[in-house]
């Protein structure tokens, strides 16, 4: 097998495509784009100096060698010079955003297209704000790797204060923050450790899904260093222990010969572990019922006829909890159970019927096993099991279809339900949707998705204006794929500014603002003043961001004859976003939002337990 052959299976898996199709069904990935690995190395027998590369185009080509087209980047002093050799690698584009929290998230949302990102900012001022977006990478579980720029080393020598500090003499704060936040963080001060510390944070974020931070102070960025090696070194994907897979199968494989009617729960680590096809292999095998949590919605394709839906605790699609509650055995793939997702601790399944392979472990009722990675023991133990369709059966009597929606009047006015009546339609197998954290979450919980469509939240971490920037970030990552994005007046507040990178790079994403006057997740939590916001005019500025050269267009739907109108021109506007206000009352939500936020509330308002 050659080292190119190597390569491809060692990532075959790492990347965000769709599970393939089911046996007996056309197999049909989206086009969104995974890491491809460029295998080539550089010429041996070299001595450092006449490389040619210094620590900059080094870093360079690595992130395209891991297969990355573009970056993201803010720039400032600390990077000017980096930047300047990034820029001499023709493999990879650099891609400007307005803030560093906007870089971030961007460099986030490209990683959910296109398996890992980069994105490169200056000292302090910059890191510090993009650490915000850094953090939501590891709680989400994809590989951002953030470069910052550091200041001269002759400067940390000499103890001298400089600007983007704290005023101290003491540089190292940024890295000992980092190193919370992410699986490696390292400093570059001399040019010949670059390369060393440089695979070592990239290998480390590539194996464990995780972001990844690089310092380089900025008299280094064109210092010379050693070439590259073969990019084959930063793939040491730690394989499945041998012994402990085959134990963990063999207890799974027991533990379902005991159960007469287990169902699979899908969690949002599946897509981390590379597991989607797998998953896919024992639900087949079985033939059980399959739920899927709220952050995993598109991990397992929603026409499989096994699929019975959204498991939220009370909130969940219709027949799903039934279904969980009543199984006796829940095997639990790549879940994340927190206060969200459980609706407030009331749905989290536990106890000795429940079994759970989490990426590299597997641990049941007494029993644990390590070094087991999720994608082995799925397609392993897809092998030895049995078919066990009794939650298929009672799923039958109990599922109901649901009733089709009428159209409003088209002068009547809008309501959230005549929005996502006409939003259905335009969700297609190349189409990915993104949902800001609030109301829109749940709106999007009713998106029946086909085959191919993906869609987006970031629960874990919960960032309100985290969709904005991530679907820019997105929308460079997978260029085929309509991105629509849903989110609400309050959040877009944070981020609106990433409109402009859109208008800038062309971007036909659809935006749908819902302007009700505020924050309504947190109305629905606990009310009060400052869920209150200042009103503006969303359609009218999509014409600022403009200005002299764009081609966005701004437009506001007030009733439901305007929101036909105004999808009709964001289809055919293929030279830059669309934003379509969609203005309904305050209090006009799902209410799926108002149980959960009963309940979210709830357990934020539970009293100290006594000393």
């Amino acid at each position: 097998m050659t080292v190119a052959d190597n390569v491809v299976l060692a990532l075959e898996n790492t990347h965000l495509d769709a599970p393939a199709g089911r046996p007996g069904s056309m197999t049909k990935r989206p086009p969104v784009r995974s890491l491809e690995i460029d295998v080539k190395t550089s010429p041996v027998g070299k001595s450092n100096l006449d490389t040619g590369y210094t620590v900059g185009s080094y870093l360079g080509s690595r992130l395209a060698q891991i297969g990355l087209k573009h970056h993201f980047a803010v720039a400032g002093d600390y990077t000017l010079i980096l930047l300047d050799q990034l820029l001499k690698n023709k493999d990879m584009k650099q891609v400007y955003c307005s803030n560093e929290l906007n870089c971030g998230f961007s460099a986030e949302g490209y990683a959910r297209a296109h398996g890992a990102a980069a994105a490169i900012v200056t000292f302090s001022v910059g890191a510090l704000s993009a650490f915000d977006a850094l953090g939501g990478a590891y709680a989400e579980n994809l590989p951002v790797i953030l470069v910052s720029g550091a200041p001269n080393t002759n400067d940390r020598a000499a103890d001298h204060l400089l600007h983007h500090t704290l005023g101290t003499h003491d540089f190292t704060y940024q890295i000992e923050m980092a190193r919370k936040i992410t699986c490696a963080a390292v400093s570059i001060t001399l040019a010949a450790e670059a390369p060393e510390k440089i695979d070592y944070a990239i290998r480390t974020a590539l194996r464990e899904r995780k972001p990844a931070y690089i310092e380089v102070a900025c008299n280094l960025a064109a210092a010379p260093c050693a070439a590259p090696g073969p990019i084959s070194a930063i793939l040491d994907e730690e394989p499945s222990d041998p012994a402990s897979l085959q134990a963990a199968v063999v207890a799974a494989a027991e533990f379902l010969r005991g159960k007469e009617k287990p169902v699979l729960l899908i969690g949002s680590k599946l897509r981390a572990a590379g597991a989607e096809k797998e998953a896919i292999e024992l639900a087949d095998a079985l033939g059980c019922s399959v739920a899927v949590m709220a952050a995993a919605k598109s991990f397992f394709p929603e026409d499989h006829p096994q699929f019975i839906g959204i498991y939220w605790g009370e909130i969940s699609s219709p027949g799903t909890q039934a279904i969980v509650d009543w199984s006796d055995g829940v095997v639990c793939l790549g879940a994340l159970f927190n206060d969200y997702s459980t609706v407030g601790w009331t749905a989290m399944p536990s106890g000795p019927s429940v079994l759970t392979a989490d990426p590299n472990r597997v641990h049941m009722d007494g029993r644990e096993f390590g070094r087991v990675r999720l994608r082995d023991f799925l397609a392993t133990l897809a092998g030895k099991v049995e078919r066990r369709d009794a939650t298929m059966i009672q799923y039958a009597r109990l599922r109901t279809e649901p009733l089709p929606e009428d159209a409003a009047h088209p002068d009547a006015k809008l309501t959230r339900s005549e929005m996502m009546r006409q939003v259905r339609p335009l969700v297609t197998a190349e189409t990915t949707v993104i949902a800001e954290t609030g109301d829109s979450w749940f709106n999007g919980m009713k998106l029946k998705l086909p085959h191919g469509a993906r869609f987006e939240i970031e629960m874990q971490w919960g960032h309100i204006g985290w969709s904005v920037p991530a679907a820019f970030g997105y929308a460079v990552g997978a260029p085929d794929r309509r991105i629509i994005v849903m989110v609400g007046d309050g959040s877009f507040q944070l981020t609106a500014q990433e409109v402009a990178q859109m208008i800038r790079l062309k971007l036909p994403i659809i935006i749908f603002l819902i302007n009700n006057h505020g924050y309504t997740i947190e109305v629905e939590i606990h009310d009060g003043p400052y869920n209150n916001i200042k009103n503006w005019d969303y359609a009218g500025l999509i014409g600022v961001f403009n200005a002299e050269d764009g081609h966005g267009r701004g437009l506001r739907a007030n009733n439901g004859g305007e929101l036909a109108e105004a999808i009709k021109v964001a289809l055919a506007n293929h030279d830059g976003p669309t934003l379509i206000e969609c203005v309904i009352d305050r209090d006009d939500c799902t209410a799926d939002l108002i149980s959960w936020g009963r309940l979210v509330a709830k357990a934020n308002g539970r009293p100290p337990s006594p000393q």
